[in-house]
């Protein structure tokens, strides 16, 4: 016969909901969503989106216009607030913060780097003050940031740059330093919106290099929002939004066969999301000509998909 719980056992249950969703990745987005309403109209941003990325991570961000994408940086950032769901950047949650904590936040936690180059730094100080600025509004001694400056210049490449001002740099250049301004108060994590979209192909891969760089230097977390095939490309996971949710994710590695060759091993996946949602790929979906609804097959080791009108082939 069974044993009836106790009601201490059962409260214990009730409360033990198991692992946290995230726990330990420096940013968490679950069920994530942002609705904006203009003129009396909702436009749905984010509906739903799921997210995790691991402290030291250097992935990229890819989707069509309108996707999502730069509103979730937006979110990331702290410059937007969510609404409905859960976002946590280095533990802070993004929900409900007040505004001098935003503040704090994107002073302390977040780097950010724009896509147009003169976003990004004052025209009228040098490289070095530029730098130093972020550490100024921290407090941190004059000391400390004449020597931090001149580090992460020299680290990017660009130290003997230090005495230019932005108007006597090229976009690369400017964008290095950009860089360097971004990760100057040592944040957890570093956000980088199209950082390569104004840049011809080799100045574009000298401004990922340095990404790179500061990424494997400094072990600061790393996302880059690009429409460059390049650099989504030389990235370890690539993350695809559409409609406003995750939709797939392809992940690199390198590998040895059988008889010593180095191999860079690509595979593609679609994402299953917290609720149980995957997105098919939009050529799939064109190639079957699927609409409407779709009909799951169980199988022992996969899950078949068919139009509803067809029958799947028996075997």
């Amino acid at each position: 016969m069974t044993e009836t719980p106790s009601l201490a056992e059962l409260e214990r249950r009730a409360t033990d909901r198991g692992p946290v969703y995230g726990a330990g990745a420096h940013i968490v987005c679950d069920n994530l969503v942002r609705i904006y309403k203009a003129d009396g109209i909702e436009v749905v941003a984010l509906q739903g989106l799921d997210l995790l990325v691991d402290p030291g991570e250097l992935i990229a961000i890819v989707g069509a216009s309108g996707s999502g994408k730069s509103t979730l940086l937006n979110i990331l950032s702290g410059l937007d607030v969510p609404t409905a769901g859960v976002a946590r950047v280095a533990d802070v949650d993004l929900l409900t913060m007040k505004a001098a904590q935003r503040l704090t936040f994107r002073r302390e936690k977040v780097g950010f780097v724009w896509q147009q180059t003169a976003r990004n730094l004052l025209p009228y100080l040098t490289a070095e003050q530029n730098v130093q600025l972020p550490m100024r509004f921290a407090g941190r001694s004059k000391k400390l940031r004449r020597t931090r400056a001149a580090e992460l210049l020299g680290v990017l490449g660009i130290g003997e740059l230090a005495d230019r001002r932005p108007a006597e740099l090229s976009g690369g250049q400017q964008q290095r330093v950009a860089i360097a301004v971004a990760v100057a108060n040592e944040p957890d994590v570093l956000l980088a919106d199209e950082p390569t979209g104004e840049l011809d192909s080799t100045t574009a891969e000298q401004v990922f290099d340095a990404l790179r760089r500061v990424n494997a230097e400094l072990g600061t977390t790393t996302v880059i929002v690009t429409h460059d095939p390049h650099v989504s490309e030389e990235v370890e996971r690539t993350v695809g939004i559409r409609d406003g949710r995750t939709s797939s994710e392809v992940r690199r590695r390198h590998a040895v066969d059988a008889e010593g060759r180095a191999l860079r091993i690509v595979e593609e996946y679609a994402v299953l999301d917290r609720v149980g949602r995957v997105q098919l790929p939009r050529h799939f979906i064109d190639e079957l000509e699927m609409r409407d609804r779709v009909r799951l097959n169980l199988e022992p080791d996969h899950v078949a998909v068919h139009r509803a009108e067809e029958e799947p082939d028996s075997e």
